[in-house]
């Protein structure tokens, strides 16, 4: 079994130190192969935000995935936004900025839908679209294929609408035709996980909220996601039917800060079943 933690929206310069700590000890706990971390790592991209990033990081004992947000690029410093956009970012998480993961069971594309240009609003190039489609497409049936973005492919609420990822429909019918299982994201500080309807085979749209900052949205406490892939106990302690190699079950459960505890508690568990031909 493959445990994988999606983490989004920490906003350092703006952590709450008893989350980052609750959330930390969960690590501890679970023991992720793989920790992914779907952009506005920092408040305002400063050099402080990243070291108390680089921190966090360190502390949880298992790879990390990353990829911007909007946030983890210099907005009031105009001559670094335009000319070395990236250059805090990649003193911490590297220079590549779409990085993949490629292990037996798992496949993690990274996707840079940040644009310097931008204050907010993301999108996804045709070229982006292809090189994923092109990655996926080599992908092995054990494999769980995720592609991790900052800005959604999918909205749950009207409201987010605006916040969608710009080209998302032409992503999202190229990933899926070529074989992605789930699109992880974050942006909006709202988790749910949907399956858009009208693609050529199913797929996940994966939200996380926000981890660890005090910029919730009213009546969404902080939280993050735990994806178990191949024979995983469910919540009931019941064991998934099958395994990655027949293209079994994946559990997405969203775990939520609990205040009065000060710790991550497990709110919702969801079973997909990733098609294979």
């Amino acid at each position: 079994m493959s445990v994988l933690l999606h983490i989004a929206d920490t906003h350092f310069g703006t952590e709450q130190p008893w989350v980052v700590e609750a959330l930390i000890a969960l690590a501890v706990q679970q023991r992720p192969h793989l920790v992914v971390l779907s952009g506005d790592i920092t408040q305002r991209a400063r050099p402080a935000q990243f070291r108390a990033a680089k921190a966090f990081v360190d502390r949880l004992g298992a790879p990390v995935l990353a990829v911007p947000g909007n946030h983890d690029i210099a907005l009031f410093d105009l001559w670094a936004r335009l000319n070395h956009p990236y250059a805090r970012y990649a003193t911490v998480f590297g220079a590549d900025l779409e990085p993949v993961h490629s292990a037996p069971d798992l496949l993690v594309i990274g996707v840079n839908t940040t644009r310097a240009w931008r204050h907010k609003n993301g999108e996804v190039s045709a070229a982006q679209i292809d090189r994923v489609a092109r990655l996926l497409a080599a992908a092995s049936p054990q494999q769980l294929r995720m592609v991790v973005a900052h800005h959604p492919a999918a909205a749950s609420q009207a409201e987010d609408r605006a916040s969608l990822l710009r080209n998302h429909p032409a992503a999202l019918r190229a990933w899926s035709a070529a074989g992605a299982d789930l699109v992880l994201g974050g942006h909006i500080h709202l988790p749910y996980a949907l399956a858009p309807h009208g693609l050529a085979r199913r797929l996940w749209v994966l939200q996380a909220g926000t981890a660890v900052s005090w910029r919730t949205r009213p009546d969404v406490p902080n939280s993050v996601n735990i994806l178990r892939w191949g024979q995983a106990a469910g919540a009931g302690g019941k064991r998934a039917q099958r395994g990655p190699e027949t293209g079994g079950c994946c559990l997405i459960e969203q775990w939520d800060f609990a205040r009065p505890d000060r710790v991550f508690v497990r709110k919702a568990v969801t079973a997909i079943q990733p098609e294979r031909a």
